[in-house]
């Protein structure tokens, strides 16, 4: 299963969308939406079924982030490269990544699996403990995630001269 192609192909990004989402600010404005996501889902407890409009905000958001920061000026930079090994672990059908990056990449989804699966128990049964933890697990293990993309996409740039395109 090809989880970054099924995402590319449901978020139906272009090529030019691709770029605009390695803009580095598009980058960490949404890995600083987890937290959001978990404010909205939490805030049914005060807002009852008006929390919709919270998580339908931040699923927008979610969505539109790609696409609205300009192509960046430059991806010669961390969290550009993110950005190009996702690209490049999405098309892998074509152009197969090294070997040695898929065992750890089913442990980074593990532990970001783990760490959805108890956020969602806190967040149903309104814990803030396991929704804590599990938000701090899906964090650290995306963050893992993410430093293995870059180092894919190093790996990868000079072997595959589309790649080394993506980089200026």
């Amino acid at each position: 299963m090809n989880i970054e192609k099924s995402t590319a192909e449901f978020l139906k990004m272009s090529d030019e969308e691709w770029m605009r989402h390695a803009n580095p600010v598009s980058g960490w404005t949404r890995f600083a939406t987890l937290p959001l996501i978990f404010l909205a889902v939490w805030s049914r407890k005060w807002l009852k079924w008006f929390a919709l409009i919270p998580v339908g905000l931040v699923g927008i958001w979610t969505w539109y982030n790609a696409r609205m920061f300009k192509k960046p000026e430059s991806t010669d930079n961390w969290m550009s490269k993110v950005v190009l090994g996702e690209r490049a672990m999405a098309g892998r059908e074509q152009n197969p990544v090294p070997e040695h990056h898929l065992p750890v990449l089913k442990v980074t989804r593990a532990i970001i699996s783990c760490g959805g699966l108890l956020s969602i128990y806190g967040l149903s049964k309104q814990k803030g403990w396991p929704a804590l933890l599990g938000m701090v697990l899906i964090i650290l293990g995306k963050t893992w995630y993410m430093d293995r993309m870059v180092w894919l996409f190093e790996e990868m740039k000079d072997s595959v001269p589309e790649y080394r395109a993506w980089l200026y």
